[in-house]
């Protein structure tokens, strides 16, 4: 562990030091709520489910899971839906949050973004807001989102975030709808917006296992080419594939930080180790968030039940979690195939890089993959 005393700390030491940290300590750091699932728009790809027969935590229910996440702990804060902008009580509830003292994350649509919403972000700063664009183009951003007048919304409210210097990044979800116009959205974000940008190009089912959303997926292979073109993706994967080889030798089910040092609220109160994972939930109306975190911990050291073959696999960086076994084929431990394949791909473009050049296969890959950069 670093010794920060006496010298400049960079955030991102900070950050990694605190979640080592919290991680043996069992403290949790790091959590998002999901203020509802609710939505303006209507893209495909959403992994949410409304579900309008059940009861959202009310603005009280929500200030006492804040007030109790904080004796518990937890510093960081992702408020997200949905489109958290539709509470009407957002404004209370992020003003409540800032004064407690968490390090708030807001992911949003941007279409909500007002005059008034800017004066609360200024007044209280957010660590960022993450807004998610589909398009360069009017046509496109709707084909996605499904409504009419939201490309305009969205550009208006990136704006207003950064005439008022709202800490700011731009994002998006890669789909058979918007890829052709990826460089065009990132070129645009990056040199006139002169914001970070990031984009994903793997869409989960929806929560409730429905394949809806799968049916917008890009081929495995377009998503490595993705990677190739894109400078720093290429970068950090050369790195990941570097530091992530090899089976991880765990008798766990859980490999990764989620139900050690974060976790996950849905708008009806549920507590979980992570969005994905969706049994078990822990009802906070019926149980203190301390309580029910403990019991969240626990369950977060269950054994695998299973020899999968994922649990061998060579290919530890591949994105494959129990949670997204479970909305994929509804079982924690089955393999994802998507996602097994995207990973195999990756490891032949990258995981035989020697002497800083790509192998074989990775060259074929970017050489289909350079025509395409923006």
């Amino acid at each position: 562990m670093k010794d920060f005393r006496g010298s400049p700390i960079k955030y991102g030491d900070f950050s990694q030091h605190l979640h080592e940290k919290g991680a043996k300590k069992g403290i949790p750091l790091n959590g998002e709520i999901d203020l509802t699932y609710r939505c303006n728009l209507k893209c495909g790809h959403c992994y949410g489910v409304y579900e309008p027969d059940k009861k959202e935590l009310t603005t009280d229910e929500v200030m006492r899971i804040l007030d109790e996440m904080n004796q518990a702990g937890c510093l960081w804060l992702l408020l997200s839906g949905g489109e958290p902008l539709v509470r009407k009580d957002f404004r209370e509830i992020y003003d409540y949050a800032k004064k407690k003292g968490f390090i708030i994350t807001l992911f949003t649509n941007g279409t909500l973004i007002t005059p008034e919403i800017v004066v609360l972000l200024r007044e209280y700063r957010p660590f960022s807001v993450e807004v998610s664009l589909y398009g360069i183009s009017k046509e496109i951003y709707e084909k996605v989102t499904g409504v009419v007048g939201s490309f305009k919304r969205c550009m208006k409210g990136i704006h207003l975030l950064l005439e008022h210097r709202i800490p700011l990044k731009v994002k998006t979800t890669v789909t058979t709808l918007n890829q052709h116009e990826l460089w065009k959205i990132k070129k645009y974000v990056e040199e006139e917006l002169k914001v970070e940008f990031r984009f994903d190009a793997t869409i989960s089912p929806k929560l409730d296992g429905s394949k809806g959303p799968c049916n917008l997926r890009i081929p495995p292979e377009e998503v490595v080419k993705l990677d190739i073109a894109d400078e720093r993706r290429f970068k950090e994967w050369t790195e990941i594939c570097k530091r992530f080889w090899g089976p991880i030798h765990s008798d766990t089910l859980y490999n990764c930080g989620a139900g050690l040092s974060s976790f996950h609220v849905d708008p009806y109160g549920m507590l979980r180790i992570c969005l994905m994972v969706r049994t078990p939930g822990l009802n906070l109306r019926q149980f203190s968030f301390q309580e029910s975190w403990k019991e969240l911990n626990k369950f977060r050291m269950q054994k695998a039940g299973t020899d999968s073959r994922c649990r061998n696999c060579e290919i530890a960086f591949c994105d494959w979690c129990p949670g997204w076994a479970q909305v994929e084929n509804g079982d924690l431990e089955t393999p994802v195939e998507y996602l097994c394949q995207i990973a195999h791909l990756q490891a032949k473009a990258f995981g035989m890089i020697r002497g800083g050049d790509l192998n074989e296969e990775g060259k074929k890959v970017l050489s289909k993959a350079s025509d395409k950069r923006g």
